[in-house]
């Protein structure tokens, strides 16, 4: 079992460091200030994209399920955000990602692997305020998800939708506190989920960067879910970040997360 994950992470993680080197390449001219990322970690950032900037932030991750003698796999081979910088609070985005879903009977693997592109996001963030003493740093953002852009495998019949506040404070030099709250709706059903993170962030050195993070969704007619994470992410240049994480579930449900990305921003000349 455990050669035939790293032979899947292997996988995953070809797309992944063949963008880093693409990358590296392709930094030129820097930005002064470092590229703040939306990934690893469940919280999305309340900064924006700098104007006139196309940031992408892409990775793999492995996940497993476990309940009453039936095992899943889930295998996300390009987990990739696009966002640009429209206006110096505003941003748009555009999201893909390609899954490959096995399932294990007791102990046996089934025939019915499901695979492909799940619905195209499209989305926007918005800047509303910056940090100003008691008052976090605030920004929205919503996505829409479109059904007719998926597979057929995770082909949904009605329109996903999300939105949620991201809040951030600055807790010293090197830390920092995170936090999302919003609503979702998806997966064919009329059911709203609220879904909430927070996470803590600690600049190890001016390269190395350490987070930890609880988050979950609380469904209006089913159980809530509460799951934790933590990671650490290396600054290449101020324009190009990899990362790593892991993290498993608090409630009945996930039993294992392994993640692994890299983030790239780039100007764009009008």
């Amino acid at each position: 079992m455990l050669m035939k994950v790293t032979k899947h992470l292997k996988q995953l993680s070809i797309f992944v460091f063949t963008n880093c080197f693409m990358c590296l390449q392709a930094q030129e001219t820097e930005t002064t200030k470092p590229l703040e990322t939306d990934r690893p970690d469940m919280t999305e950032a309340s900064s924006t994209v700098p104007k006139g900037f196309l940031q992408v932030e892409t990775g793999a991750f492995f996940e497993t399920f476990e309940r009453n003698q039936i095992k899943t796999e889930n295998f996300t081979y390009n987990t990739t955000l696009v966002r640009y910088g429209l206006s110096d609070n505003f941003e748009l985005r555009l999201g893909w990602d390609f899954q490959e879903n096995i399932t294990h009977v007791n102990g046996q693997k089934m025939d019915n692997v499901t695979s492909g592109l799940s619905p195209l996001l499209l989305g926007m963030k918005v800047y509303v305020t910056e940090e100003k003493g008691w008052i976090p740093e605030i920004s929205l953002i919503g996505h829409v998800f479109l059904p007719f852009t998926a597979s057929t495998d995770y082909r949904p019949e009605t329109t996903g939708v999300d939105f949620r506040f991201s809040l951030s404070h600055t807790l010293s030099e090197k830390s920092s506190l995170g936090y999302n709250l919003g609503m979702a709706w998806g997966d064919d059903s009329p059911e709203a989920n609220y879904v909430y993170t927070i996470a803590y962030g600690y600049s190890i050195s001016d390269k190395f960067g350490a987070y930890v993070e609880l988050y979950g969704d609380l469904p209006e007619d089913n159980k809530a879910n509460h799951l934790w994470d933590a990671g650490m992410t290396y600054l290449v240049s101020n324009d190009l970040q990899l990362d790593m994480s892991f993290g498993t579930s608090i409630t009945e449900g996930q039993d294992l997360l392994l993640s692994a990305g890299a983030s790239f921003r780039l100007p764009i000349k009008h």
